[in-house]
This record gives structure tokens, C-alpha cells and sequence, in this order.
């Protein structure tokens, strides 16, 4: 039999390539998925920086929220966790410790004609790189070293003045020398007693880099500092490619974020995949049901007809896994760089691809090769000889009760989603359960395929038999003669259109209703920015002094956990906090108190949206703890509730408490209110505020609305990726399946132009059946993608209407599923017309 089947790849070449394609590329995605996973669970970054040092301590950023009585999830503070600086002394009297340096880092702008963003440190720090001077000397009080290419961009060499805005302040610091070093980052480097004043934390530093005694053992040291440290603030201890993380703290957070995305779309892929190679096996299977009946008719037992069509699909399998092999980490690399560049990961992060991805890619590859190829043909190995002969050229009737089970237990699971989308979920957050109902819809649509495809072609059977004439009504004939083939067909169309349909709809309105919450959530007119390190507070005295304010607030956000009472709902990122001033909040945020006063949000106070509230048991004048993001605890009193806009409930602290406990320091924004009438003159009272003020900016209403659906279209371009790739293997198979279709139907062909009919006659009548093939997929699709979308549009308050989105994306996928439908038909049938009918009617 083994014989057998490699004759038979030899004479079906056609149908063998695309089950081929379908098979390498649904490994492909899933290798390159893998490749993500695990550059998210190694999580490497290599140092650059502080390449030179052999151990880094930082203040430990793991904390662990109670889910339970006995469980608990680990989560990464969004900040970063400073030490206290006297630990340095105490790490340098390890016995096996040459030098600690107490490291400060902070934010800082060369300001000038282009503005260089930098970060800046002490000037002792830069032997861990090390930095070289290539003019100058080290910086004294009142100087700055620049390395090279920041120098370029300022325009500066050694000796000139230049300003810098660091920590909300901006001075002129005179170029004491410039530096090189193979550090991508713009880099600025201070004297100790400026960097100390800059950093705006003169008692903590942001970590303690350790260099080692020659001859001293690593785990030696370790155990020391650990020892010295023991009873202090926890911290953790990093060596290797661990080191890149103090560089990167940024990395912590994405690493988690990356392995849940590739975690997801790699289940998607399978899934998708698994339909895809499913159909595509199922339906060349289909058309050699004559050679199959012939083969039993003859003899051949079903356990033979088996090994042979599972000889086929591991011959196929194993060259499209051969395939793969080399190509999964090429898209794995293209996918991390595209992650990079629409900012979900940082660039530090290496692409790390070993041979573990390719476990999960090729069992799912074993798995739905050959449960495709033995389920596509099961009944024609299964039938007797003289019933298969007779059934050869006849659609079995009906479809197999497992089958049917499994199809109607997807659609009582579509049903249960929708109504927990619907009913129970409110927000955006109701996008956690539509987003899975599509898929859930779309298969047992598949897997009911047969049913709904021959009730849809009952309803379009009239109306296309009156508009396309006789062509028409051969091709409406022989669609409800052969139910089963046309959905096998209509099936990648369906999925393609309902992923496409129900994903990019949920992405625009969902971005819709989070520019739309900011919109309303923002009163001020006008915002101020500092150009690096945050903006001073100090300001605002001079901001609600201008003649066109009305009022002005200090704004920072951060998040915290609340660890008593524990809030069982809260994700593993804490509850969202903005940080404002008492004084200008009413002015400036959409934000109405229903019980207590906003007037109160001063020191060690907090407002929580009345979801949170009900959801702790808290009400005005009950006291709060919170872990906030920096690691330190805070006891917070209760001194209002609001109604906050559903899926984005934030709590409202004073700035004065939240600044200090994030990784700037400082309020981010000052948000101003324009005075009744004044609208047009506070834009030029805060620029001429701003002028006297180096490294400060403005910002209108329009502009920061404008960042803001930017900086939410940038985030959302990563799943418009997925989605892409999802749709386009789903693209293949369409091409795929119908030209299988198509392609082993030319005796039929050669038999009708015996007959009388023109080769036009036949192109006509396919060309019918191909749209209504689409039509019926497009049909299908729409269903699944409206058991999603219209489900969220309940639960976004709105019902349909509340869906948003640009129609262009609905037209783009009818036109793209009838021109690839009609494509994947037309041509195989122009093919398989070049034949003279004779000749083709003995094949």
C-alpha cells in the first residue's frame, strides 16, 4: 500500500499541493506563534549599559495577589521599585566585592532646535559600559557629558552651553566632554551631587551594580549581599542576560503580554488550521470516492485503503513539515519585529526560537493531517463493494450523529456566549467573550455545514434561476445535488469572512468607545507637558493665575492593588489610579461625586467609581489599603463615590500621594480649564507661560484627543496583524478547496459539451455557481459574525447601533470572498476546458 500511495501522489499532483500548502503554512504560523512564546517565556535582554557589571540589584517588582484562600497570582508592579541608599555601603562590604555603585537614573531632554530625549545618570555609572571620552573630562557640578550621537543631534561639542530639562526644571549646563559607547540609547551623564539633586530622590537610588573582587566566586557574593541585605526592602539579585531587565524594566510587563498573545493566536491558528487542512483532505478524499469503491470492489480490505490514505498524508505531512522547519522562525522573526515596531514589546527583547515550538507546530500538523484524511474518507473505506460502486457518483445522503452532536453543542455554546456577552458583561470588557463566540459560531456552522447551506440555497434558488437565465438554473441544480461538496467550499468562506467581519468590527469599536470615554472623561482645554521627568506641581499656583483659567489640575496615572479589603475581580495590572489636584478637578476631568466630595481628594484620600466601591464593601469614610505601584503600602480614606463610565472605572487619588510612588516622580500633565468666553485666548497666555518656562509645552484639547486615538490605533494595529493572518490562511483554503472542486469535475465538463454546450455555456454556468458558492459562504459568515458583534453592541449599551466601524471593511470582504471564489473556479474550469471533450471524457 505504501507503493500505492506514492503512485498516487505521482498522478494527483493537484490535489496533493494543496493539501500541501494547507498543511506548511498552518505549521508554519504555529511554529512562529511558539517562536514568540518562548521569547516571551526566556524573556532575553542582553545588558548594554551595564554590560560591565556582574551582579545588578533592584528593588523586587514581583507581587503576589490573592485570587483565593490558598491561591495566589503573580503580577509585575507597574513601577519601579527604588532602594534605599544606604544599602550601597552596605553591599560594598561584602568580602568578595570590588566596587558598588548606587546607580540614579532618570529622565532628561537636550533642549534646542531638535530636542534630544536621553537618559541621564551619574557620572560613575559609566565605567560599567564602559563610556569612553572621546574629548573633555568627567563632569563637575554645573556640567554634563554627551555621548556622541546625542552631542550630533544637540549641535554641541565640548565646552558649549546647553540646556536640559530634567525632573519639571530646565538649566543650562555647560559641555564638560562627549562620550562613545555601543549603547543605542541617548545617554547623559552628570556629576554625582547634580544627578542627585535631578533625580528628585536624594535618599533612594534606582539600583546597585556589583562588580566582583578578581577570584571571587559568583554564588559566594551572592549569598553575602543576600545575607547583608536579609531584613531589608526585598530585592532581587540579576546576573547574565537577566541584567538587560534594569535596563529595560519596561520588559516585565511585556513579557507577560507576549506569551498570553502568542498563547492566543497560536490556539487560533490550530484551531483555524485544524478546518483548513480538515476540508482540504476531507474533499480530495471526496473526489476519489470512485477509485476508493473501485479499490474495495476488487478485494481491497478497509484496513488497507486506510494505511494508504494515511501513507499519502504522512508523505505530504512530512514534506510540508521538512518545509516549515526553516521557515517558522523567519515569520516568527517578522512577527517580534512587527510586535517591536507598533510598540506591544520592547527592542532589547532577542528573538529566541529552539526546537521546542516545533513540537506543539508538528503535532498539530500529525493531528489534523491525519484525523482530516481518515474522517474525510471514512465512508467510502467503510462501505461495501457494491454499495460504494453506486454511491461513487451519488451524494450520501445525511450527516454522522457525531457530527451532528458536535455541531449542535457549538451552537448551544454560541448561544450561551452571546447571552453572557450580552446580559451579564457591560464595556469593553464584554470583547473577552464576543471575541471567542465568532469562532465558536463559525465551527459549528462547519461542522453543520450541509444543513445551513442547503437551506440557504432553497432561499437563493429562485432568484438566481430568474437572473441568470439557463446557466443559472444548471448551476442552482447542481449546487442542491451536491449540498455536501458546496459546503466543504463555502466553508473557508465563511470562516474567512466571519474572522474578518467580526474581529475588525470589534477592533474599530472598541477603539471607538475608548476614544469616545477619554473624549468625555476630558474637560480641559489645554494640557501641559514637560519635554522629559514630569511636570512641576509648583507650576499650577502660576497657571490658575492666568486671567483665562478657570481652573487646573495636576494629573499623573499609575495603578495599585488593593490588599484590604482584597477586591476579587481585579486583574493582574491593579486598579487603574489618576492622580489630580482637589482644586481643578471639577474643571478639568468628567467626574461628578454621588456621594462625599471631590473636595476632599487631598493627602491620603481616595474616590472610587461605585462599581469598585459595591464590589469591596466600601463606602465614604472607610479606609482603603493599597499596594501601590512602586511596592509601598498606603492607607487611603474613602472621601467620595462616582459613577465611572463602565469598562473604564479608574479611582481618583490626589497627585501629592500618587506622584511620589511612580517611576518620574512627578505629575505627567497639568490640565487646564479655559474661564467662560476666554477659549481663544488660553492657548497664547500658556504659550507665553511656556516660553518663560524652557521644556515645557502646550497642548490643545484636539491634539491630546488626537495622541490619545494614535496611541490606540498603534496598539490595535497588532491584532488587525492577527487578524490579517488569520484571514489570508483562511484565503488559501478557499483557493484551496474550490479549485480541488473544480479541477476533477472536467469529465463532467467534457460530458456537457458532447452534449451541445459551448465552452461559454459552461464558463457561465460555473461562474453562477461560484458566486452562489460565495453568496452562501458570505451568508453563512454574516450570521457568525453577527452572533458576535450584536451581542456587544447590547452590552456597550447602544444595541446594533453601537457598533462603529467603516463600511469599507464589509465591502472589502464581499468583494474580496466573490473575486476569490470566482478566481479559484473560473480558472480551473478554463483549464480543464482546453481539452478536447473526447479526450477529456476518457479520463
Amino acid at each position: 500500500m505504501g507503493k500505492l500511495a506514492a503512485r498516487s501522489l505521482r498522478y494527483r499532483i493537484g490535489g496533493f499541493t494543496a493539501t500541501f500548502l494547507a498543511l506548511f503554512i498552518g505549521a508554519t504560523l504555529v511554529m512562529a506563534c511558539g517562536g514568540l512564546m518562548e521569547t516571551g517565556i526566556r524573556n532575553n535582554v542582553p545588558p548594554q549599559r551595564l554590560a560591565g557589571a556582574d551582579l545588578l540589584i533592584t528593588g523586587d517588582r514581583t507581587h503576589a495577589v490573592r485570587t483565593g484562600k490558598k491561591h495566589k497570582k503573580e503580577t509585575t508592579l507597574p513601577e519601579r521599585v527604588e532602594l534605599p541608599a544606604p544599602l550601597t555601603e552596605k553591599v560594598r562590604a561584602v568580602p568578595g566585592v570590588q566596587a558598588a555603585t548606587g546607580e540614579r537614573t532618570f529622565d532628561a531632554a537636550v533642549l534646542g532646535a531638535s530636542e534630544a530625549k536621553a537618559e541621564a545618570h551619574a557620572w560613575e555609572s559609566a565605567a560599567l559600559t564602559p563610556y569612553a571620552l572621546t574629548s573633555g573630562n568627567a563632569p563637575a557640578r554645573g556640567e554634563v557629558v554627551l555621548d556622541a550621537a546625542t552631542a550630533r543631534r544637540a549641535g554641541a561639542t565640548t565646552g558649549d552651553r546647553v540646556r536640559i530639562a530634567a525632573h519639571g526644571a530646565a538649566d543650562t549646563y555647560k559641555v564638560s566632554g562627549t562620550a562613545r559607547a555601543a549603547v543605542p540609547r541617548a545617554t547623559l551623564f552628570f556629576s554625582a551631587a547634580d544627578a542627585v539633586a535631578l533625580s528628585g530622590r536624594p535618599d533612594t537610588v534606582a539600583d546597585i551594580a556589583v562588580t566582583l573582587a578578581p577570584g571571587a566566586h559568583p554564588d559566594a557574593v551572592r549569598k553575602g549581599i543576600t545575607e547583608a541585605l536579609a531584613g531589608q526592602i526585598p530585592v532581587t539579585l540579576l546576573s547574565g542576560d537577566d541584567r538587560g531587565a534594569v535596563e529595560h524594566p519596561e520588559v516585565l510587563q511585556g513579557a507577560d503580554d507576549l506569551i498570553a498573545l502568542s498563547g492566543v493566536v497560536g490556539g487560533l491558528v490550530i484551531l483555524v488550521a485544524a478546518f483548513v487542512v480538515a476540508g482540504t483532505v476531507a474533499l480530495s478524499a471526496q473526489q476519489r470516492s470512485r477509485e476508493l469503491a473501485l479499490l474495495r470492489a476488487i478485494g481491497t480490505t478497509t484496513r488497507q485503503l486506510r494505511r494508504m490514505l494515511l501513507g499519502e498524508t504522512l508523505m505530504v505531512m512530512a514534506l510540508a513539515g521538512a518545509a516549515a522547519w526553516p521557515a517558522g522562525p523567519v515569520v516568527g522573526r517578522a512577527l517580534h519585529d512587527t510586535l517591536v515596531d507598533s510598540g506591544m514589546i520592547a527592542d532589547a527583547v532577542v528573538f529566541t526560537q529552539g526546537w521546542i515550538p516545533a513540537l506543539p507546530a508538528y503535532g498539530a500538523l500529525l493531528l489534523t493531517a491525519v484525523l482530516g484524511g481518515l474522517l474525510g474518507s471514512a465512508r467510502a473505506v467503510r462501505a461495501k463493494p457494491v454499495q460504494a460502486l453506486g454511491e461513487a457518483a451519488v451524494q450520501a445522503p445525511g450527516l454522522h450523529p457525531v457530527r451532528i452532536a458536535a455541531g449542535l453543542l457549538f451552537l448551544a455554546g454560541t448561544i450561551a456566549l452571546a447571552l453572557v456577552t450580552a446580559l451579564v458583561l457591560r464595556g469593553p470588557v464584554a470583547a473577552s467573550t464576543a471575541g471567542p463566540t465568532v469562532m465558536c459560531c463559525a465551527i459549528a456552522l462547519a461542522l453543520l455545514g450541509p444543513w445551513f447551506a442547503k437551506a440557504v440555497t432553497l432561499l437563493l434558488h429562485w432568484p438566481v434561476r430568474l437572473l441568470t437565465g439557463p446557466a443559472g438554473r444548471l448551476a442552482v441544480l447542481n449546487c442542491r445535488a451536491r449540498t455536501a461538496k458546496l459546503a466543504a467550499i463555502a466553508t473557508p468562506v465563511m470562516l474567512a469572512s466571519a474572522i474578518a467581519t467580526g474581529n475588525l468590527y470589534l477592533q474599530t469599536t472598541t477603539a471607538a468607545v475608548a476614544d469616545k470615554a477619554f473624549a468625555e472623561h476630558l474637560r480641559a482645554d489645554a494640557v501641559l507637558t514637560s519635554a522629559a521627568g514630569g511636570v512641576d506641581p509648583a507650576l499650577l499656583t502660576r497657571v490658575r493665575a492666568l486671567p483665562s483659567v478657570a481652573g487646573a489640575s495636576a494629573y499623573v496615572t499609575s495603578a495599585a492593588h488593593t490588599e484590604k479589603p482584597r477586591d476579587g475581580d481585579e486583574n493582574k495590572k491593579g486598579l487603574p489610579l489618576q492622580g489630580v489636584s482637589a482644586e481643578g478637578v471639577a474643571q478639568t476631568l468628567a467626574v461628578k461625586a454621588s456621594a462625599g466630595s471631590l473636595d476632599g481628594l487631598r493627602g491620603r484620600a481616595i474616590a472610587l467609581p461605585e462599581t469598585v466601591a459595591h464590589r469591596i464593601h466600601r463606602t465614604v469614610g472607610d479606609t482603603v489599603t493599597l499596594r501601590m505601584g512602586d511596592g509601598e503600602r498606603a492607607d487611603v480614606r474613602v472621601v467620595a463615590l462616582f459613577k465611572g463610565r463602565e469598562g473604564f472605572e479608574s479611582a481618583l487619588t490626589s497627585a501629592e500621594l500618587l506622584a511620589p510612588h511612580t517611576t518620574a516622580g512627578l505629575p505627567a500633565q497639568l490640565l487646564v480649564r479655559a474661564a467662560p468666553g476666554a477659549e481663544g485666548r488660553l492657548t497664547a497666555d500658556l504659550t507665553a507661560l511656556a516660553a518663560r518656562h524652557p521644556g515645557l509645552k502646550v497642548m490643545d484639547r484636539d491634539a491630546v484627543t488626537t495622541a490619545h486615538a494614535q496611541s490606540s490605533r498603534t496598539q490595535a494595529s497588532v491584532n488587525y496583524l492577527i487578524i490579517a493572518m488569520l484571514v489570508a490562511y483562511t484565503a488559501l483554503s478557499v483557493v484551496n478547496t474550490t479549485a480541488v472542486a473544480v479541477g476533477n469535475r472536467r469529465k463532467e465538463f467534457a460530458l456537457q459539451r458532447l452534449t451541445g454546450a459551448t465552452r461559454g455555456q459552461v464558463l457561465r454556468m460555473m461562474a453562477v455557481e461560484g458566486g452562489l458558492v460565495a453568496v452562501v459562504g458570505l451568508l453563512l459568515g454574516g450570521a457568525a459574525a453577527a452572533s458576535t458583534l450584536v451581542p456587544f453592541g447590547y452590552a456597550l449599551g447602544g444595541g446594533t447601533g453601537a457598533i462603529s466601524g467603516p463600511p469599507e471593511i464589509a465591502a472589502t470582504v464581499i468583494g474580496a470572498g466573490l473575486a476569490l471564489t470566482l478566481a479559484a473556479t473560473l480558472v480551473p474550469t478554463w483549464w480543464a476546458l482546453r481539452h478536447r471533450p473526447v479526450e477529456a471524457a476518457r479520463i
